[in-house]
């Protein structure tokens, strides 16, 4: 059960890259789902330049556009929708798309639910490893080839060196 007061742990996880990339955030329940999208821009260091969604229970959620009626009629609106209903509903893992042409696919889980703690502030970045893709790179295969490319020039620079260091070092 979540009340006001409740704080959810969420791990948000960038699917389809290896080693996996990931943040960990305290927010409040009473979060709705636009300000998480906010928060998961900020904390993945995304700059908020494209569409996005939230995927939970068989649902969709995310802006409404003025002009796509077609997009309105799929989508509930992430602004009016709170955290906390989901997390009534069952939910503990919320699929996030962001950039609908790059199609960077986010799982988040649940971690767990606490109390706030007096006098702290939210939401909280609490962790996390490896730096996000660029904007506009071209999905998970481009952010591949971009790393391949920074690699190859590094190893040129360094005399040839083995490439997985740089790979790792860019990574890392």
């Amino acid at each position: 059960m979540t009340t006001p007061d409740n704080i959810a742990i969420l791990r948000i996880e960038l699917e389809d890259i290896d080693p996996l990339i990931w943040r960990r955030v305290a927010v409040p329940t009473s979060m709705n789902l636009k300000a998480l999208h906010r928060v998961i821009q900020a904390a993945m260091g995304w700059l908020d330049y494209h569409l996005w969604e939230f995927t939970a229970a068989e649902r969709k959620y995310g802006m409404l556009l003025p002009d796509d009626s077609d997009w309105n009629e799929r989508i509930k609106d992430a602004a009016k929708t709170k955290l906390s209903a989901l997390l009534t509903g069952g939910v503990r893992e919320i699929g996030y798309v962001y950039d609908m042409g790059d199609n960077w696919q986010h799982r988040i889980i649940v971690e767990r639910l606490k109390a706030a703690e007096s006098g702290a502030q939210y939401p909280q970045f609490l962790g996390g490893q490896r730096r996000c893709p660029p904007e506009d790179c071209g999905g998970f295969p481009g952010y591949y080839e971009f790393l391949d490319d920074i690699a190859s020039k590094d190893s040129k620079k360094r005399g040839g060196e083995c490439q997985i260091d740089c790979v790792w070092a860019i990574r890392g």
